[in-house]
């Protein structure tokens, strides 16, 4: 080796050694004997000590397998070539881990196990060549999106949370959110949702987001960002991440299967779906995610939003000033790999003014990509810090520097507590929309033999998604879950039931979609008996089926059903106001139930 480069690569040891000295100074954990002072560590000085080797793998997230750091995974063996998830980390030098509930993965059982598997991690990391701790983040939206479930705390959907109208409880969700799950080592949410839902056929987005109006959703955004960004107390805080960059609310299509084209005017872009994002901005977002999305009038070249520089960089770096980390939805997903190779897709992420490459499919072959770019003179090393350093600055101003491991002992007083539970409870039960009441039904004075059936799903990623159970105890009714389409014996055997009985509550979720639904619905109303459907996902089920009564719920959480409950009963006064309009069917020019609706009683 020349001189010089033995010089250059003696220098960048001794200022990696001496940052990550004072940073494990920090977290109490030995580093080579010695301790350096914490006051003269910063990002930059952390930066400088790295090879391109490390900052290369600072750009990445991987999803790991397992349920906790040593464990072997054959998920790991197959997508790494090792068998733990913590061999995957000191490998690659990975700049964070996601975690999913999903049986591929498999990475969620419970807080306590979440927090021992984000410690292992953590001295995973510390170990590796950068020494330098994880961003650990999970999509804990709310409602469907939920990674993480009881006994941690449950919470609605954010439609849900529109339609409750109180930003200061969106605020106080988020913050306790936060609060547990940085408790269990995870110090970054990929959330809020930052979408305006103004297409009710998207259907990838739906009660993810707040609302279809930019106003209302961009007030729940802002206040989301704030609790989770200042829930830490002794914790620490939350980082969190707008989503999805410049707007998926207007798909017809799934990005995870497609590239969705979106044939907004520039003009209807800046009214409709760009004013969350600037919300999210003025609110200090620390991350902003892309989205798998081609937009013409933005960008014409067909590229996705995620592969773009005119709406990357002209957008969101120079018109709207953003510095924070800019971090790609997942590159697995096909809405970004159409149009070109693995090889290439991290490239031109970089190239359009993206900081962070979330799961690629193939890790190898991603990190040489980049690799291979700046090598060649495609991309300069230059570009590479300025994305290392603002992921560096994060894990600084999040406290992960400082303290990437948590108590372990401490999970049971944070996570799930009857002071979360209850004020989460709370707030959910001032979001339960009723639609329409045309037969007087509600609220229930003597229901009688009461039957629930409808939708569930006990195959839900993480989650035997049964409300039709969970809602028939709360009301000492029976339960009759018939699927997510059920066939005509299915339909025979509710009709049967409900003849049994005095009152049937039937739940639906995609009545769109799904025929067997549709004409479970209809049935039950043929029967003569006292029906009442709820929408216990999207809103827009009762464009689909003409019935008397009609409530939305957003979601089929436990804490949403029970608020359900408590408004057949008569114990709650709904209070929801639709946060979008509900059109007759697919005709968006036929508004069913318009935007704000709700009936009192």
């Amino acid at each position: 080796m020349p001189i010089r480069q033995r010089s250059t690569r003696s220098r960048r040891i001794r200022a990696l050694t001496a940052s990550c000295a004072g940073l494990l100074a920090l977290t109490g954990l030995p580093f080579g004997g010695t301790a350096a002072a914490a006051p003269g560590v910063n990002a930059e000085g952390v930066l400088r000590g790295m090879t391109l080797e490390q900052k290369i793998g600072q750009l990445f997230v991987a999803t790991v397998y397992g349920k906790s750091a040593n464990e072997v995974h054959p998920g790991n063996l197959k997508a790494y070539g090792v068998g733990t998830a913590a061999e995957v980390v000191r490998k690659y030098g990975v700049g964070g881990v996601i975690y999913f509930n999903n049986s591929d993965a498999d990475n969620v059982d419970d807080p306590a196990q979440v927090a021992r598997f984000s410690n292992g991690l953590q001295r995973a990391a510390l170990t590796s060549g950068s020494h330098l701790p994880l961003i650990i983040s999970i999509d804990q939206e709310g409602g469907q999106t939920t990674r993480i479930s009881a006994p941690a705390t449950e919470y609605p959907s954010s439609m849900a949370l529109g339609a409750g109208r109180s930003t200061p409880d969106a605020r106080q969700v988020a913050a306790i959110n936060g609060r547990e799950l940085r408790a269990m080592g995870i110090n970054q949410d990929f959330a809020p949702v930052a979408d305006v839902n103004s297409n009710p056929l998207n259907p990838v987005i739906g009660t993810r987001s707040f609302s279809a109006d930019p106003k209302l959703a961009s007030e729940f955004v802002a206040a989301e960002v704030d609790g989770y960004q200042r829930s830490g107390r002794a914790t620490g805080t939350v980082s969190t991440a707008a989503k999805h960059f410049p707007g998926h609310g207007d798909a017809a299509e799934d990005s995870h299967s497609e590239l969705p084209v979106i044939k907004r005017t520039e003009a209807q872009w800046r009214q409709t779906d760009l004013p969350p994002f600037q919300a999210a901005i003025a609110a200090g977002v620390d991350s902003i995610m892309t989205a798998h999305i081609s937009v013409p009038s933005l960008d014409p070249s067909g590229n996705p939003a995620t592969l773009s520089k005119p709406i990357m960089t002209g957008l969101l770096r120079n018109e709207l000033k953003y510095d924070g980390v800019v971090v790609t939805d997942a590159l697995r997903m096909d809405g970004v790999r159409k149009m070109y190779p693995d090889s290439e897709v991290p490239v031109l992420a970089l190239e359009a003014g993206v900081d962070q490459m979330l799961l690629p499919p193939d890790f190898g072959v991603a990190v040489k990509g980049v690799l291979d770019a700046v090598r060649s003179g495609r991309l300069t090393e230059q570009r590479i810090d300025q994305s290392v350093l603002r992921i560096l600055k994060l894990k600084f101003k999040r406290g992960i520097l400082a303290k990437p491991l948590v108590d372990e002992r401490a999970v049971h007083r944070i996570v799930g507590t009857r002071q979360h539970l209850d004020a989460v409870a709370r707030i959910t039960g001032k979001t339960t929309t009723a639609l329409r009441n045309d037969a007087g039904l509600l609220p229930l004075k003597n229901p009688g033999k009461v039957l629930v059936t409808g939708w569930n799903n006990p195959e839900f990623p993480g989650y035997p998604a049964d409300p039709v159970t969970a809602l028939a105890k709360r009301m000492s009714g029976t339960a009759l879950p018939t699927g997510a389409d059920p066939a005509a014996a299915k339909v025979d055997q509710a009709i049967a039931a409900a003849k049994n009985a005095d009152t049937v509550v039937v739940l639906t979720n995609g009545l769109r979609t799904s025929t067997g639904q549709t004409n479970l619905v209809n049935a039950l109303r043929s029967t003569g008996k006292p029906v009442i459907a709820v929408a216990i996902q999207e809103p827009y089920d009762p464009g689909f089926a003409d019935m008397p009564t009609w409530l939305a719920t957003y979601d089929w959480r436990d804490v949403t059903m029970s608020s359900l409950a408590k408004v057949l009963r008569g114990e709650l006064a709904p209070q929801g106001k639709l946060p979008v309009d509900v059109p007759a069917g697919t005709d968006p020019g036929k508004i069913l139930f318009p935007f704000g609706h709700g009936l009192r009683w």
